[in-house]
């Protein structure tokens, strides 16, 4: 995977999911990659190359230490802002909490409602990364767009066992268990209420789309839209989405590892 500083004059909130990684960076915003680059072309030892994330923590391109990496991986949902504002000093991450949902991924979030998506979310993870072996295609079992729930799992850091491991401090080669399982479909299902706050429980009939996957507008599909609007991570923490949220459910210890 290569690593890519973006260019200065890059605005950051007209980055995408399509032309942004995990090892994308644009330090002059405050938006790193805590992916660790080698300093050697061939790695000897992969699990000293982790290492070194788990011990520092810090941006391959600036070398800047932000995140308290223990308090991340104590996966305390009582403490998930603090978890989704480090996120957000993540350029990848960042992207994933600031861009427009695409027409298809928002009309099917719309149609399925909450609970629906909550379902999806624990099938998804299961299925694709909760895998003590890593699949052959490790790094991509995500899409980057099309289901909202593939933008929470990039934006919450749930998307790959490569993301898990540095984020949350779970090792790739074992299973997920069900109360890990479960702190990624909170993760989830708190990125769905902060970028749709207004998305209803049973979801919505939501007109049919275009082959080129616009929605295809009528009177009655612009009020539905109007009515559950998008919201980025900022405007969903000066709304304080996540403490009124319904899932939000503070706990008084970590969930064990």
């Amino acid at each position: 995977m290569p690593f890519k500083k973006i260019a200065q004059d890059v605005n950051k909130d007209k980055l995408s999911p399509l032309n942004v990684t995990c090892t994308s960076s644009k330090c002059e915003d405050n938006l790193h990659s805590y992916w660790q680059k080698p300093r050697r072309k061939k790695i000897v030892n992969q699990e000293e190359l982790w290492g070194k994330v788990f011990q520092k923590g810090s941006c391959w391109a600036c070398r800047i230490d932000l995140v308290d990496w223990p308090r991340v991986h104590s996966k305390n949902l009582s403490d998930v802002i603090y978890t989704f504002d480090m996120l957000n000093t993540e350029l990848v991450r960042y992207v994933y909490w600031h861009t427009e949902i695409d027409h298809k991924a928002f009309c099917d979030a719309l149609e399925k409602g909450r609970l629906n998506l909550r379902f999806d979310a624990e099938e998804l993870l299961r299925k694709n990364v909760a895998n003590a072996k890593n699949p052959r295609w490790e790094g991509t079992q995500t899409p980057k767009k099309g289901d909202l729930i593939y933008y929470a799992q990039h934006a919450t850091a749930c998307c790959c066992r490569k993301c898990i491991e540095y984020w949350y401090n779970i090792p790739r080669g074992i299973q997920l268990n069900d109360k890990q399982i479960n702190y990624f479909v909170e993760l989830i299902m708190l990125y769905v209420s902060a970028r749709m706050p207004k998305l209803q429980e049973d979801g919505s009939q939501v007109p049919p789309i275009r082959s080129n996957g616009k929605l295809l507008f009528t009177a009655a599909t612009q009020k539905l839209v109007q009515s559950s609007p998008q919201l980025n991570h900022q405007e969903a923490q000066d709304q304080k989405i996540f403490e009124g949220d319904e899932y939000f459910v503070p706990l008084g210890e970590a969930l064990p590892v």
